[in-house]
């Protein structure tokens, strides 16, 4: 049990944890990874007759660790008390190391204390964060470098044209950035596509070295690219910096951001014009407010990366926020999987302020087929 937790408050009384690995639609791929199915460690806590979910998008043995390490620090902590059950998990894992699949795992299960929270004061999590706005915008995300050129059609029209969302992201960078001539066409019949009125974004995934995503984006300078993602590995501060100070594009990175100061890094070294952060890596919601609070300090916004619905409520929350991803893989697994998904016609999507908690109900019924532990 946790330290400020008294005897009259709600306990939280039982935490579950499950993996369920869920096929893509089509083979995905970006410009140094491909993957056939992508895996949601989900996480639920009860307690005071209500129960809240959490997840993230993690290895398997992302279950296992909650189940061994961190199941017996949240079962019997203050449910009103997200903030100290959440310094127990960061103190108590020093020595499994905070950064990957563990941080995960406190993202998940501080995600679900959250949403527990807010279930028991009969809140909309994004009234119990203090919304600061009423819809989050958002950019389609996908454009595979294992889509054909029929598939991107398809992909981007979806968006801009039958949902119209004004923002469009596809991955570059293909093969390590050994492929440039197909990363150029394919930002070419993305432009073609969506026309000039609709935002181009590209993600990179750190493929390519700094002097060559300089010239990859002198070589598209009339297509007008506004966002470039991971042009080298986030690791990478002062190619990052470099390739911010020589390019026409805003510069992102962060979406492997484990900590505050991580975060506080890639602020400090001029690296990002825009800092992403992902609540299922980062240390869940917790963490994202102290991320987000860094970045305005350096006068930067914030990027919600992938799982949207993980974001919505915590991005309607963060006064310094721009957007938040609509990650095709994610979205597809979210809708699958959840009742009361989000709907982003329009470009943006709006938490919901007649149900409490993240609005969402898990459909175990679905799931069970995709189960693979837990």
């Amino acid at each position: 049990m946790t330290g400020v937790s008294s005897s009259c408050e709600v306990l939280v009384e039982h935490v579950s944890t499950a993996a369920y690995t869920v096929p893509t639609d089509a083979p995905e791929g970006d410009g140094t990874f491909g993957w056939d199915s992508t895996t949601m460690v989900l996480v639920r806590v009860s307690g005071g007759g209500a129960t809240g979910t959490g997840w993230t998008y993690a290895p398997v043995a992302t279950a296992a660790f909650i189940r061994e390490a961190l199941v017996p620090l949240v079962a019997g902590s203050g449910a009103m008390d997200v903030g100290d059950t959440w310094g127990t998990m960061v103190r108590h894992v020093r020595n499994s190391g905070r950064h990957g699949l563990v941080g995960y795992a406190i993202s998940a299960v501080d995600v679900a204390l959250w949403d527990l929270k807010a279930r028991l004061l009969d809140l909309p999590l994004h009234r119990l964060l203090g919304a600061v706005r009423p819809d989050v915008p958002v950019y389609g995300s996908g454009g595979f470098t294992t889509y054909d050129e029929q598939q991107l059609t398809e992909q981007l029209t979806h968006w801009t044209v039958e949902q119209r969302i004004p923002r469009v992201k596809i991955k570059i960078g293909e093969s390590w950035g050994t492929c440039v001539g197909r990363d150029v066409d394919r930002m070419g019949q993305a432009r073609a596509i969506v026309g000039d009125d609709v935002e181009l974004f590209v993600d990179a995934n750190g493929a390519y070295g700094a002097a060559q995503a300089v010239r990859v984006m002198e070589d598209v300078h009339d297509l007008d690219v506004r966002w470039f993602e991971e042009p080298v590995s986030s690791d990478d501060l002062a190619g990052l910096r470099e390739v911010r100070q020589r390019v026409r594009p805003d510069v992102a990175a962060g979406e492997y951001v484990g900590d505050l100061y991580e975060a506080r890094r890639l602020c400090d070294e001029n690296a990002v014009d825009c800092l992403q952060l992902d609540v299922s890596r980062c240390g869940g919601i917790t963490e994202w407010l102290r991320g987000a609070a860094v970045a305005a300090a350096h006068n930067l916004q914030v990027s919600g990366h992938c799982g949207p619905h993980l974001h919505a409520h915590v991005a309607a929350a963060t006064p310094n926020l721009r957007h938040l991803e609509w990650f095709h893989d994610h979205v597809r697994i979210e809708d699958m999987l959840f009742d009361g998904t989000l709907d982003p016609t329009g470009g943006t999507i709006t938490p919901r302020d007649d149900a409490v908690g993240n609005g969402l109900t898990f459909r175990d019924d679905v799931a069970e087929q995709y189960l693979v532990e837990g």
